[in-house]
């Protein structure tokens, strides 16, 4: 999802922004084989996020080599930034200068100056944009000046250093005015006035209102664009016959969800004892529960439905085909169950997944946080990626195949864990840590996940971290999903987190995250000891997210422990502490593993 609609791209002789969704060309005999039509839970929480029904997934278009087919653009782009420097130099004293000129002013790539002479140019490196994702050039006029002008003399961009930082390079008007730039980003973030809700991506004239104020970015820097995706990984419909047949008793079923000691009176009348004879009892209330759910209008989560198919696999559960979406095996006991597995009820190997990403918008400067469930945060309003969804009726979306290690853990355990008074004590100072972040981000909604997310979200780190060593894959292609899912009453839940491959070709589905998986007790042995010293303590284990004036949203966590790339992790590294994990030199008490020296 890195050149989405909105994204900025360097070509070789030219800097271009993705266009938008109407630009997106299909041929007809493509365009069935390029939808996505059999992930209806994906299809429903983007349609919600969006606010437009009806939608489809597709995969971006893909130029085919079959012979006779002519080379045809299949993705519009649009020449961005407007503004180029020469590449020639000019030196003023000790001081380096490239002459800023305007696209009109150029042909044939070429900027010709007064004596005629002709000029290589590249596109200005410097933008004006906003976390909304509107952008647009610098009024480099304007901004020399520090007013209107009508000034038509040259300007230039002057290093006046050597390491090419903002505080060295000024805007310069032959004029005698000359500004630095550094201000445009580190002086406020009025400098630049406010966003105009400029968008290029889709189409010249294409622009919206905003209250935002415009911000200076390096277009090709990491934080010019934060694409904006929600994922789910495919599963096979659970328990289907038995929903189907409590939906038609429903009546006569609903009570059972409050009194579960009615089941055993109720498997002794027919037609019950037939239907449900093949049906544990904590089958069939979960099935009512899903049951009422639906009935009440609730949708399920799309990470409560992975975590009930995963939770659910006790011998198998789904196809073991060439082309299947899900295929898990439950692990034998027998083969993880080590004394440091405490907390861990069930181990399960998925040999093959499908994880279905589909693009909802973006955003500059920061990207939008996920909730528990895995959504986007409802309140942070999103670029568009089209001009009028509603009439494209699709968004873009990929498949990527894979295979993947579960694992569940105890809801008690987690719970008698969390009410220790050390876990409680640390989990106000990660609280402190995120008011800090939460008050330079007041138009936020996200909430803070808890100890018990940022618990199974280190353990992942670790569990990542030791499987990249010996599972063949890159650590770039290992990916997580945890599930930190409490009830309502704060006495059960749903916990568990999956390390999973995610590759749209076959890179993903080489088997060796399987085979170590058979040895996962020694890998998350090998995390544990991983996590008991960092090469950066005691500075990172004694880090306090609220008094050290950065990384507020992180406890005992750094780059020398747990954090992973970007790519793999679903939080971007956030929410992290091995303190809640293992003992640290610090030795605040709160770890969930005991005994480890």
């Amino acid at each position: 999802m890195t050149f989405g609609p909105g994204a900025m791209v360097d070509l070789p002789k030219d800097s271009v922004i993705i266009g938008g969704l109407e630009g997106w060309r299909y041929r007809k005999e493509d365009l069935r084989a390029s939808t996505i039509d059999d992930e209806p839970r994906l299809v429903a929480k983007v349609e919600e996020r969006l606010g437009v029904r009806g939608l489809t997934l597709r995969r971006p278009p893909a130029h085919s080599d079959a012979p006779g087919r002519k080379f045809v653009p299949e993705v519009d782009v649009w020449r961005f930034p407007r503004w180029f420097t020469v590449k020639s130099v000019e030196m003023v004293g000790s001081y380096r200068r490239r002459r800023l000129v305007h696209a009109d002013e150029i042909t044939d790539g070429k900027f010709a100056d007064v004596n005629g002479r002709k000029h290589q140019v590249v596109p200005v490196r410097f933008v004006r944009a906003c976390p909304r994702g509107h952008v647009d050039d610098l009024d480099w006029k304007d901004y020399v000046h520090r007013e209107r002008s009508e000034c038509i003399r040259p300007m230039h961009l002057e290093e006046r250093g050597t390491s090419g930082d903002l505080g060295d390079i000024f805007v310069v008007c032959e004029c005698g005015r000359h500004q630095p730039l550094y201000e445009a980003a580190f002086r406020g973030l009025r400098v630049l006035g406010t966003c105009i809700g400029r968008r290029p991506w889709l189409g010249p004239m294409s622009r919206e209102a905003c209250d935002q104020n415009a911000r200076l970015l390096v277009r090709n820097a990491s934080n010019a664009y934060f694409p904006q995706v929600l994922s789910a990984i495919s599963i096979p419909p659970r328990g289907q016959a038995l929903d189907e047949f409590v939906a038609a008793n429903l009546d006569a079923l609903k009570d059972v969800a409050d009194a579960p000691v009615m089941l055993k009176t109720l498997r002794k009348i027919q037609p019950f004892t037939e239907a449900l004879r093949a049906h544990d009892e904590a089958a069939v209330l979960d099935s009512i529960q899903r049951v009422l759910q639906r009935a009440g209008g609730r949708a399920v989560g799309i990470k409560e439905a992975e975590f009930e198919a995963l939770a659910d696999v006790k011998d198998e559960l789904g196809t073991d085909t060439a082309h299947g979406h899900f295929y898990a095996r439950a692990l034998a006991e027998t083969e993880w169950r080590e004394p440091w597995m405490q907390g861990i009820r069930r181990v399960a190997l998925v040999h093959r997944l499908r994880e279905v990403v589909a693009l909802v918008g973006f955003t500059r400067f920061e990207s939008v946080a996920h909730d528990l469930k895995g959504e986007l945060d409802m309140e942070v309003q999103l670029a568009a990626i089209a001009r009028d969804l509603s009439a494209q009726k699709w968004v873009p979306a990929v498949e990527n195949r894979g295979e993947g290690i579960f694992l569940e853990f105890d809801p008690e355990a987690i719970h008698a864990w969390a009410a220790k008074k050390e876990v409680v004590d640390r989990d106000q100072v990660l609280k402190a840590g995120f008011q800090v972040w939460s008050d330079d981000h007041p138009g936020s909604k996200t909430t803070f996940l808890g100890v018990s997310y940022a618990l199974l979200h280190s353990i992942a780190h670790l569990l990542l971290t030791s499987l990249s060593l010996e599972c063949g894959y890159p650590a770039s292609s290992l990916r997580e999903r945890i599930y930190a899912l409490p009830d309502d009453d704060g006495k059960s839940g749903r916990y568990g987190i999956l390390i999973y491959t995610g590759s749209s070709d076959a890179e993903g589905t080489l088997g060796g995250l399987i085979e170590a998986g058979r040895s996962v007790a020694r890998h998350i042995r090998n995390g544990l000891e991983l996590a008991l010293l960092c090469s950066n303590d005691p500075v990172c284990a004694s880090h306090a997210p609220a008094a050290q004036g950065h990384s507020p949203l992180l406890g005992a966590a750094c780059h020398g422990c747990l954090l992973i790339s970007e790519t793999s992790c679903e939080m971007r590294n956030d929410f992290l502490d091995r303190a809640l994990v293992v003992p640290t030199v610090d030795a605040k008490g709160c770890e969930f593993f005991q005994g480890l020296a």
